[in-house]
């Protein structure tokens, strides 16, 4: 019987503090549901937390608290390899090579570039911020995947992780596989709670924006009943009614339901009637993942012994990738 070769999927997330339903819908839980079907390489990309100011303390905080949150929500390390980015130096050295390959011009017109740019000094902005999707095509490439899954605000890195990988094979010979963008469909843009025009962000100036997976129950029951819906009376999917779509799109992610089921359920009752569902639901789903959580983050050194082996299985895929790049460009 002829063995199914699977393909190699990589992502991961910023470990800079909390992980809400946006970025559960959007990414982990997609990664969870394919771990089955797919050779899964996720990390927590501590490296690129370093763009914008942290605190030391919270950072440490925060990578426990991510990895904790990864193996809570379903991601199984036998089954997937997970990993710290900043434990494989791999990363950074393939950056400094890739650096060399791409152009002040492209890297300046990353619209993330630009948008978190031009909120900051000029005199301010630092070169990892500039130069961060230098960082992530080596963090993609090393891997050598089949795919990358991302939403779309990030499709435009992954765009120039495929133009690096192909002018370095141009110039130095074939190296590394170019991989494909899988734009996240489902749950990739879950808006903010008290601003649906924008997508939920833990960065958002009030916490009202965003469902934290470790929300406790009265908190959640307070955001979701201070959530924007609008004028409107009838329960309906409706992107011109951005609020309550959103609200609608939450809850049919996590009941698993149509929109005609979900619109019939609700026929004839009332936002108030709905919210108080939905926040139900929210308090349900998010309980078994937050009881599994709260014990995990407690364990130190589980938590190592998984980055640790993570760390070891990651090597050998980085280790020769990066081996031959140096043996391409004349490195010994």
């Amino acid at each position: 019987m002829k063995k199914t070769i699977k393909k190699r999927a990589l992502s991961g997330i910023r470990c800079s503090g909390i992980i809400h339903i946006g970025n559960y819908l959007g990414a982990i839980k997609g990664w969870v549901e394919n771990q089955a079907q797919n050779e899964n390489i996720y990390f927590l990309a501590d490296l690129h937390a370093l763009t914008t100011p942290f605190n030391p303390k919270e950072l440490k905080e925060n990578i426990y608290s991510s990895l904790a949150t990864y193996l809570a929500c379903g991601l199984n390390p036998k089954k997937t390899i997970l990993f710290l980015q900043s434990q494989r130096h791999e990363h950074t050295e393939l950056a400094w090579i890739l650096s060399n390959l791409s152009y002040m011009g492209e890297l300046g017109r990353m619209t993330q570039f630009k948008d978190k740019s031009a909120k900051m000094n000029h005199d301010a902005i630092n070169l990892g911020l500039f130069s961060y999707p230098v960082l992530m095509a080596a963090d993609i490439l090393l891997y050598q995947p089949d795919f990358v899954p991302v939403g779309e605000d990030q499709a435009q890195h992954v765009e120039l992780a495929r133009d690096l990988a192909k002018r370095f094979n141009n110039r130095f010979g074939e190296t590394f596989k170019i991989p494909k963008t899988v734009l996240i469909k489902e749950g990739a843009r879950i808006m903010g709670l008290d601003d649906p025009i924008k997508k939920m962000s833990k960065s958002a100036e009030s916490s009202y924006n965003y469902i934290a997976l470790t929300d406790d129950v009265d908190t959640i029951r307070r955001k979701i009943s201070k959530a924007v819906t609008d004028s409107g009376r009838d329960i309906k999917f409706d992107p011109k009614r951005p609020g309550l779509y959103n609200l609608l799109t939450i809850y049919r992610l996590f009941a698993d339901l149509t929109p005609v089921e979900i619109e019939n359920k609700f026929a004839g009752r009332g936002y108030g009637d709905f919210k108080k569902t939905l926040t139900e639901l929210l308090i349900e789903k998010l309980a078994p993942i937050q009881e599994r959580y709260f014990k995990l983050v407690k364990d130190k050194k589980y938590l190592d012994a998984v980055l640790h082996d993570g760390k070891e299985r990651a090597e050998k895929l980085a280790q020769k990738t990066l081996e031959e790049v140096k043996n391409k460009i004349g490195m010994i």
